[in-house]
């Protein structure tokens, strides 16, 4: 009797918790909004002051329309979005993700205002190649085609690092070694490349590891590398990537950090430059799906996948935008708990997340110092290193592209990889993981049946390896010495 007491208490309690939560999140995210929209207006002024220029943000709604020239182009299919934009030498298709310029405000949600249906067409998919380019009705987002515009036309491109990013050597390292840091597709800008390499020609295959969002090669290079046996040192070229805008990698302004962007600098970085033929990839977090992408794009170069909390969240059939759903669930506008606060900060509010990388991102050198009056711990300090090396709008796009916008295409990512038997995948997620919840590599497995999913009890999104390092090098040692046997 006092048990069932106890349970309905605690079952009233939950209750009551979600109502003030709920609450409580509706009034804070309709102040938000409004705080976004004033900056909006903020930042155009301070940019045309410090930088005589302002760029277009994605406050501007979308509307239908097929510019004159027919070159710059925008199109709209299920939530998918396209673009056509400008290299040093040709136009390129380039899949962006709605959720870029479409986050409709909490008011306007819970009113259900109607929003003009986009007509839909058929384009060709960047990775699986699987479709043929047929299209009817094009929609024109007018904050991009002022940025392709503007990369046309411009005489002078936008100053470099600009006035709300960070300027130290770090980083704008990569701008002295680019040929030019306003040409994100110069033939020579490569990501910087955290490597070790056998001193011996003994060295089998080669290992790629791709970190997560607002990371960097140091989560690996500072982990498993001095981790690992001295016999898988001698025997695997190790490979740990900043990603494009993260790190010490090139940061260019005019890139939209989408995934045939990412895909081809890991290309051209790594595979291209270090002649890798047959390899294994580690990747965390985001790095998963960029991960995913290159075993679909490589099937018979790719000898084994370790995914570390892949983001996947299936997209219930019937719905219409796939890349909004998949951003409701990582940012589902809620103060408690704390991450899903944070993700919502940085999905949902452009000029606000500018802020938040102009007080912690460009002033990074401060807070690197107070942190080390703190703690002298190592471990702590190559994380906050990594999370403080990026821009607003690498971390923006590449949020928006990667996350929400592969919401349709990771399927079918997955099932190609289920078809190609001979890669090995593994599964590792932090039980405690705030984040991707577990259930995400659950579906993962469910797509690829032989995927071995393993959950680490006590761990969370960062703990899965790090403090766990020394456990993680020798099951990831194993992971690749079974690939040998088969």
């Amino acid at each position: 009797m006092q048990m069932a007491v106890t349970a309905k208490a605690r079952s009233a309690l939950a209750i009551s918790g979600r109502v003030v939560n709920e609450a409580v999140s509706f009034v804070a995210f309709c102040v938000l909004d409004l705080v976004d929209f004033l900056l909006c207006f903020v930042f155009k002024a301070v940019d045309l002051w410090i930088e005589a220029d302002f760029r277009p943000c994605y406050c501007s709604s979308t509307r239908e329309a097929i510019t004159s020239s027919g070159k710059i182009l925008v199109s709209e299919q299920g939530g998918e979005s396209k673009i056509v934009s400008l290299t040093s030498s040709k136009l390129r298709l380039e899949d962006i993700s709605d959720t870029l310029y479409s986050r409709p405000s909490l008011v306007s949600e819970v009113s259900r205002l109607t929003l003009n249906e986009l007509k839909r067409f058929k384009l060709e998919d960047p990775v699986l190649h699987s479709r043929n380019p047929r299209c009817s009705t094009f929609t024109v987002n007018t904050t991009i085609v002022e940025m392709l515009q503007g990369k046309i036309g411009r005489q002078q491109p936008h100053q470099i690092p600009r006035w709300s990013d960070c300027d130290c050597k770090y980083c704008t390292s990569w701008i002295s070694s680019s040929c030019s840091p306003h040409n994100n597709t110069s033939s020579k800008a490569t990501l910087f490349v955290n490597s070790h390499c056998p001193t011996t020609d003994e060295a089998g295959d080669d290992v790629v590891f791709i970190h997560g969002f607002i990371s960097s090669s140091l989560f690996w290079s500072e982990t498993v590398f001095p981790n690992l046996s001295s016999a898988a040192k001698s025997s695997y070229r190790l490979f740990a990537v900043d990603l494009l805008g993260f790190g010490r990698s090139p940061k260019p302004s005019e890139s939209m950090y989408t995934l045939r962007e990412h895909l081809e600098m890991i290309e051209r970085s790594v595979l291209e430059a270090h002649n890798v033929k047959s390899f294994h990839i580690v990747a965390h977090s985001l790095g998963c799906i960029l991960a995913l992408a290159l075993a679909v794009k490589h099937p018979h170069s790719v000898k084994s996948l370790t995914l570390l909390a892949p983001p996947f969240y299936p997209v219930p059939k019937g719905e219409a935008q796939a890349t909004q759903y998949v951003m409701r669930k990582v940012a589902p506008r809620r103060v408690w708990p704390p991450m899903a606060f944070g993700a919502s900060l940085a999905c949902w509010y452009e000029h606000i997340s500018r802020v938040i990388c102009l007080l912690i991102c460009k002033n990074h050198r401060i807070w690197e110092f107070i942190a080390k009056l703190i703690t002298r711990n190592r471990m702590k300090m190559f994380l906050l290193e990594g999370f403080f090396s990026h821009t607003h709008n690498a971390a923006w796009h590449t949020l928006h592209n990667i996350i929400c916008g592969t919401a349709a295409k990771i399927g079918s990512y997955l099932d190609a990889v289920r078809e190609n038997p001979k890669c090995k995948v593994t599964i590792f997620h932090g039980r405690k993981d705030e984040v991707i919840p577990v259930e995400c590599s659950y579906e993962v497995q469910k797509r690829i049946p032989r995927a071995k999913v393993r959950v680490i009890d006590n761990k969370d999104h960062i703990t899965i390896v790090v403090g766990r390092q020394k456990a993680f090098a020798r099951e990831l040692e194993d992971i690749w010495n079974s690939t040998k046997q088969n």
